[in-house]
C-alpha cells in the first residue's frame, strides 16, 4: 500500500468511525432527553428527519413524517403546560414515567445504528441506552420535584418546571450540534442519580438492621 493510499484509507476510517460514534451519542443523548421532556425530544427528531437533517432507520421513518410532528408539537405543548401546575405536576411524575421509558427507547431504536436485521438486539440496546436513561433522569427529576413540593409547598415547582423545559429544549437542539458532549453529560448525571439512589437504598437498609 503506497503513503497516499494508506492516508485515503485511514481518513474513511476515521470518517466512518466518526459517523458511527455520532450516530452513537445522538441517540442516547435525544433519547435521554425524554427523562425532562417526553414530547420535546422525539417533536425535534422529527423535524429534523422531516427537513432532511438526518434519517430514522427505515422501520421508522413515519416518525419523521408531518402527522407525527403534528402530533408530537401537540403534545409537547400540552405538556409543557401541564407542568406548570403544583401537585398536578407530581401525579403527572408517577404516570409519565412508563412513557419517558418507551419513547427513550422508541428514539433510540430508530437512531442507533446498531443490530441491523436483529429486532431483538436492537430493541435490547434500545431499552438498555435509551429507555433506562430516560427513565432514571424522570426519576430523578420527580424526585426533586417532590422535595420541591414539600420544601415550597409546591410554589417552587414552576421554576423547576422552566428549568426542565429549558433543559429539555436546548438538550434536544444541541444532540443534532455536539451529540457526543451531550450524551456524555446526560451520561454523567445518570451515573450521579443512580449512584445516590443507591447510596441511599444502602443506608436506608443499615438502618433498619
Amino acid at each position: 500500500m503506497t503513503g497516499s493510499a494508506f492516508k485515503t484509507w485511514v481518513c474513511k476510517k476515521m470518517h466512518f468511525d466518526y459517523h458511527i460514534i455520532s450516530a452513537i451519542a445522538m441517540g442516547i443523548a435525544l433519547s435521554a432527553c425524554c427523562g425532562f421532556r417526553i414530547f420535546v425530544p422525539m417533536l425535534a427528531g422529527a423535524v429534523a428527519a422531516y427537513n432532511h437533517w438526518f434519517s430514522f432507520s427505515a422501520d421508522m421513518q413515519w416518525l419523521g413524517t408531518l402527522p407525527a410532528i403534528i402530533c408530537f408539537a401537540t403534545a409537547a405543548v400540552i405538556e409543557i403546560a401541564a407542568y406548570y401546575f403544583p401537585f398536578l405536576d407530581n401525579i403527572l411524575d408517577a404516570i409519565a414515567t412508563p412513557l419517558a421509558i418507551a419513547a427513550g427507547t422508541i428514539l433510540a431504536f430508530a437512531i442507533l445504528p446498531v443490530g441491523n436485521g436483529e429486532p431483538l438486539l436492537r430493541w435490547t440496546t434500545a431499552f438498555v441506552a435509551g429507555g433506562a436513561t430516560a427513565g432514571t433522569l424522570h426519576v430523578g427529576t420527580g424526585l426533586l420535584r417532590l422535595f420541591s413540593t414539600k420544601a415550597t409547598l409546591g410554589t417552587g415547582n414552576p421554576v423547576l418546571a422552566s428549568g426542565e423545559n429549558a433543559v429539555a429544549v436546548t438538550a434536544s437542539v444541541l444532540s443534532f450540534i455536539v451529540p457526543v458532549i451531550i450524551a456524555t453529560i446526560l451520561l454523567l448525571v445518570v451515573v450521579w442519580i443512580g449512584y445516590k439512589g443507591v447510596r441511599r437504598i444502602g443506608s436506608g437498609k443499615s438502618k433498619m438492621l
